[in-house]
């Protein structure tokens, strides 16, 4: 009993790191595909615009960990918000990112931010270009996070670089 025991956990390790093997040569072979392809995304809406260029920049802050950059992309991003109809209560969680320097609770209130402003681009009116809608599962304690990202390349805003390219295109909202 104890060798079939032995041998079936040394088999499970076996397939375990084979599946890690795979599943990273497919990612650099993915990543090759989809490094750097960025367009210019132009939305008809100007107010529209201005939200999508303001979440950009908060994201682009919590990619690179910055606490401080990421309260003042905020602070611009709710402003925005507040001015477009609809989209006071999306404003309120720009607002908590805002106040906290807490980058844990940054990025945990961006992932509802996220949620909201993926809806309102989702039935906007775009004229060129893509959004692409990213996911890492990893994010919130293994719950997942959604982010939106005018660049196929994953550059995680939950992680930073502790885990910068962990995550994928989920979906892409493109001009019609």
């Amino acid at each position: 009993m104890k060798k079939i025991f032995g041998i079936a956990i040394l088999a499970t390790l076996f397939a375990c790191n084979q599946a890690e093997k795979k599943s990273t040569n497919d990612k650099d072979t993915i990543q090759n595909d989809t490094t750097k392809i960025s367009n210019g995304v132009q939305i008809k809406d100007s107010k529209k615009s201005e939200i999508l260029n303001q979440y950009v920049d908060l994201k682009n802050a919590l990619v690179a960990s910055n606490s401080a950059i990421a309260q003042k992309s905020a602070s611009t991003l709710e402003k925005s918000l507040a001015n477009y109809e609809g989209c006071e209560p999306t404003a309120e969680i720009a607002a908590k990112i805002a106040s906290s320097t807490d980058l844990v609770m940054q990025r945990k209130n961006f992932t509802v931010l996220s949620a909201d402003v993926i809806a309102l681009f989702k039935s906007t009116e775009i004229e060129s270009g893509t959004l692409y809608v990213q996911h890492c599962p990893m994010a919130n304690k293994g719950d997942g996070g959604d982010w939106l990202s005018k660049e196929k390349e994953i550059k995680n805003p939950y992680y930073g670089n502790e885990m910068l390219e962990c995550g994928r295109v989920a979906e892409e909202i493109k001009s019609k």
